[in-house]
């Protein structure tokens, strides 16, 4: 089982995957994770990925692309993964497809966590009194909804068109939350 987890920052996407990965014993790939190893490991890709980050620039579509794809391609990960944080773009979301499908492999589901802006704005200012977060304030938080809202409109759109997006209620308690999902992939 594949899945990819929607939200806006501070929707509680970390919190609902890790639930997910313990309950289902699935593997959460966090593209930001896959960059940050490659950077620690000193590859010769991760000396590239340090100075496109440092010059302030995004990380090619490319490079994440194989990333993912030699995630995907272990086999120790085959249709155990939970994608976080990604695609991003339909463009994205339609090379998923594509090496998934090189790999025989399939999305199944796609979680979505509605959650308005006021209540994200209110675990922001939680969530840095608690982890100290630099980039924890009400300014960057309406600016990264707003532009989540944009960028993953037509991602979702896609999803919904192939019948895989379900939208769950993400201004619940994080119980609710996980009884929802759990119904949703126990249902699949």
């Amino acid at each position: 089982m594949n899945i990819v987890i929607f939200g806006p920052p501070g929707a509680g996407k970390g919190t609902q995957s890790k639930f997910i990965v313990q309950k289902y014993n699935i593997h959460q790939l966090s593209t930001g994770d896959l960059l940050r190893n490659e950077i620690k490991n000193g590859t010769d890709l991760g000396n590239k990925i340090s100075s496109i980050m440092n010059a302030g620039e995004l990380v090619s579509d490319k490079i994440v692309s194989d990333l993912i794809e030699k995630f995907i391609s272990n086999e120790n990960y085959k249709n155990r993964i939970i994608f976080d944080g990604y695609p991003r773009t339909l463009t994205q979301a339609k090379n998923l497809d594509i090496l998934l499908n090189k790999y025989k492999q399939k999305i199944d589901i796609v979680l979505k966590l509605n959650v308005s802006l006021e209540t994200i704005k209110k675990r922001i200012l939680e969530r840095k009194s608690i982890e100290k977060r630099a980039d924890d304030n009400e300014e960057i938080a309406i600016k990264r909804f707003n532009t989540y809202e944009q960028s993953s409109a037509p991602v979702l759109d896609y999803y919904r068109q192939s019948k895989l997006l379900k939208v769950i209620n993400g201004e619940n308690s994080i119980s609710q939350i996980n009884d929802e999902i759990s119904g949703l992939i126990d249902g699949i």
